[in-house]
């Protein structure tokens, strides 16, 4: 049992920025938005506190880009906007993937598109997260289901930030952000923080982009560091200068993909349950998350054979996991907040080998658990 001392009871959005701050955020730069603007709030109150930085910019556009810069000076940094904003963010996101800049961002989504409904809930930016800036890049995105995720897995991406050098995601929507649940906080000396890596070598030594082989991630140098590095949205060379020649821009983008690619493993996070023998497999992520787990169970009361499966990395997406545990079932239901995003992703990882069905709810309210098991006792 926990220690009283040690429980909370926070909207997802307060938790998920205590998370950034046991993580060493030390750094926020945004713009309020609905229904974002708690995390920049407690940010607003708690940095200054702990000797950090809050900085309220002038629009998204420029709240990215201070974070972007806060990064190159040394600094973890964050920021949090919800669908409109993460449009005007993506820009800038393309430029931090490419210069490899440690940075997490938040979405805590509301339906759109445009201004579209800033009180309400949605799962409309998915494919967003992952395609929404242009050019191939490798995508690291969480979607917690509960208060406690949004906590916990504002460590991780934090972690995973440093780890990779690049944005990380994280893809709250309205219901997650704003219900209040109780909150087990840990004991930083017992988690594991990680930190970029930093040059072993002198600065006269110093190749800004040339990668620890084991890894396929440079080591990163903070300006003022006494190490020279040049900053470019355009694809560079090993030393960082823009370059046209064909090898050394296939190394780059195959770099930026694989760095990501390889340490699958270490990413790829999804829970299930019921899943052996499963006739009816739900897979569902986020608020959704939760009502179909209670469907499934329900299903399952009445004898109905019912899995569930949840991802939560969408990005990577847990497709082989998911193959792999939902062989054998008859449909696979994908319900979401949205006209049917993560469905394709499902479908392509099934390859045909169980019907997917989608199932779509985009008036701003919540699927309630009798509405799946509705169509899970359709399709049964």
């Amino acid at each position: 049992m926990a220690d009283a001392s040690n429980v909370a009871f926070w909207q997802g959005n307060t938790a998920l920025a205590h998370g950034a701050l046991l993580a060493g955020c030390n750094f926020y730069g945004g713009y309020p938005i609905t229904p974002s603007t708690e995390i920049a709030e407690v940010m607003a109150e708690e940095l200054p506190r702990r000797g950090g930085k809050f900085i309220q910019m002038e629009d998204e556009i420029a709240g990215m880009a201070s974070i972007i810069g806060a990064s190159i000076a040394g600094a973890k940094s964050l920021t949090a906007t919800s669908g409109p904003g993460f449009s005007l963010k993506q820009e800038n996101l393309g430029l931090a993937y490419i210069a490899e800049v440690p940075i997490v961002v938040v979405n805590v989504m509301r339906g759109g598109p445009s201004t579209g409904l800033p009180t309400k809930t949605a799962q409309q930016d998915v494919m967003q997260a992952r395609w929404g800036t242009h050019g191939d890049h490798a995508t690291i995105c969480y979607s917690p289901s509960s208060v406690q995720e949004c906590y916990d897995l504002a460590i991780k991406a934090f972690n995973m930030a440093e780890r990779f050098r690049q944005p990380v995601l994280i893809l709250s929507d309205e219901v997650v952000g704003h219900m209040r649940e109780k909150v087990v906080k840990k004991d930083a000396a017992a988690i594991e923080i990680l930190n970029r890596a930093r040059p072993t070598v002198k600065p006269e030594k110093f190749t800004p982009y040339e990668a620890d082989p084991r890894t396929g991630v440079p080591p990163m140098a903070s300006f003022g560091d006494g190490y020279s590095w040049h900053v470019t949205g355009l694809t560079t060379n090993d030393w960082g200068f823009p370059t046209n020649n064909p090898p050394e821009i296939e190394k780059k983008m195959l770099r930026l993909m694989n760095k990501v690619d390889r340490a699958r493993g270490d990413i790829v996070e999804y829970e299930s349950e019921s899943m052996s023998g499963a006739n009816v497999v739900v897979v569902a992520y986020g608020s959704v998350g939760r009502s179909a787990l209670r469907a499934v169970r329900d299903a399952r009361k009445k004898g109905i054979p019912a899995g569930f499966f949840r991802p939560i990395t969408l990005w990577p997406f847990p497709g082989e996991e998911l193959a792999k545990d939902a062989l054998g079932a008859k449909v696979i239901l994908v319900p979401e907040l949205n006209c049917g995003q993560m469905v394709l992703e499902v479908e392509r990882v099934i390859r045909g080998r169980s019907e997917v069905r989608g199932v779509n709810l985009v008036n701003g309210e919540l699927f309630k658990p009798q509405e799946i098991v509705k169509v899970i006792e359709e399709v049964a």
